[in-house]
């Protein structure tokens, strides 16, 4: 399938091609059609399966044909709701990019910076928003966004807005906005307070799922250290004595645990900083700025934190704790060896994370290597490692690259090829 076979119209088609993008990947082939039929859409996909241009590119078809039968008036007639400032900037971009030769412009709007730029912006008409839900509902109740001719709506990373407190805020959106409308709503999980919000938004939606591949690339190389959960910050802090650890990315499933990780290190004398839900838009974007620059030796994250999180060159990826969740762990280690690079990926295992690790071995058919000889090694969890017998319809490590580009890859490599 190329985007050929898309019955896409002639300015997205040579954006697309200046783009260098050729193939969809599976989520922009399964949810172009359906948007581009006006159909309400429920997606559940993670950042990293080409999701925004999986809805960016037909909106951008949809309102040119809409002004092109309407006349030349400047009104709101999408709006995107997106919980953080940067994915805010990254979608305005790729909004830049896909909808060059439409004639379709747009503005993002976020907190933490003066208003003026975007008032102004919203003044002289916009025909797609893209928006953080404080700063949406601060400039509506002042007047500067009309959205009653608004006739598409997108709600991004739901769950991210759940985890960082924006349901409310999202609630007393969609209570603005006009009902004959066409919904699309995505979210990389669908925990029952999410379930119950698409439901009140969308009608008779088409379903999409499409999870990240359960394949790893050849180019990670991939670790697993039995510890105690009481040495893992032992174990930690030794790794990172290594000079070769240049970067770390370091996982863990909860904020709490986010921090404390980050201020054991600190008073290590590493250089770290925590990203979560409960960090403020400009804390986050600062910490990233400083891990980019490499100001900062360590980023430790949460899952839904670091999602649209995309650092070239990141050296090693470590889960600090396992993820619950098995496909977490192949996104969590797709940080790390991108653009055809190497990588590492190390993963500290305490005995109450023995299924989580079985269930992941299981996702990947194969067992991930142990490292015996360690300072903290907790020998009782070495029997978890036996070979895993491999999940039905799942491919197999070995063909990593391949599956892993067509999930939309690095901003350097599979998105000069597929989109975001």
């Amino acid at each position: 399938m190329s985007f050929e076979n898309l019955n896409l119209i002639a300015p997205i088609m040579k954006a697309l091609q200046t783009e260098g993008y050729t193939h969809p990947t599976p989520i922009q082939d399964r949810a172009i059609p359906i948007i581009l039929g006006k159909k309400d859409l429920l997606g559940c996909a993670q950042t990293g399966t080409g999701k925004t241009a999986a809805f960016a590119i037909p909106l951008l078809q949809l309102l040119h044909g809409e002004e092109r039968a309407g006349g030349k008036r400047r009104d709101i007639r999408t709006l995107i709701l997106t919980p953080t400032r940067e994915l805010a900037i990254q979608i305005g971009e790729s909004f830049t990019a896909y909808g060059r030769h439409t004639g379709i412009t747009h503005t993002v709007i976020f907190g933490g910076v003066s208003q003026k730029a975007q008032t102004n912006a919203l003044r002289a008409g916009v025909h797609i928003l893209i928006a953080t839900p404080g700063r949406l509902l601060d400039l509506m109740n002042q007047g500067h966004v009309d959205l009653r001719r608004l006739t598409h709506f997108v709600l991004d990373e739901a769950d991210r807005m759940l985890d960082m407190g924006f349901i409310h805020d999202v609630k007393k959106v969609l209570a603005k906005l006009p009902a004959n409308r066409q919904s699309l709503f995505f979210s990389a999980t669908m925990p029952p307070e999410i379930a119950k919000l698409a439901d009140a938004i969308l009608v008779n939606p088409e379903k999409v799922a499409v999870t990240p591949p359960a394949t790893t690339v050849e180019s990670i190389e991939q670790s697993l250290y039995f510890v105690g959960k009481k040495e893992k910050k032992l174990l930690l802090r030794h790794i990172l004595d290594n000079p070769s650890v240049v970067s770390a990315l370091v996982f863990t499933r909860t904020k709490r645990g986010a921090n404390i990780v980050a201020g054991d290190l600190i008073k290590a004398g590493i250089t770290a900083e925590a990203i979560h839900g409960n960090k403020s838009q400009g804390a986050r974007q600062r910490a990233l700025g400083n891990f980019k620059a490499r100001r900062t030796r360590v980023l430790v994250a949460t899952d839904i934190a670091a999602r649209g999180i995309d650092i070239e060159e990141l050296s090693h990826v470590i889960n600090y704790e396992i993820p619950n969740v098995p496909e977490t762990y192949v996104h969590r280690i797709g940080r790390t060896g991108r653009a055809g690079l190497s990588g590492t990926a190390i993963s500290f295992c305490d005995t109450e994370e023995k299924e989580f690790l079985r269930d992941i071995q299981k996702l990947l058919a194969r067992n991930i290597p142990v490292i015996e000889e360690h300072p903290f090694m907790q020998r009782e969890a070495a029997p978890v490692a036996r070979q895993a017998p491999p999940r039905q319809n799942r491919p197999h490590p070995q063909s990593g690259q391949s599956a892993r580009t067509n999930a939309g890859g690095s901003r350097r490599y599979g998105r000069r090829r597929y989109g975001r």
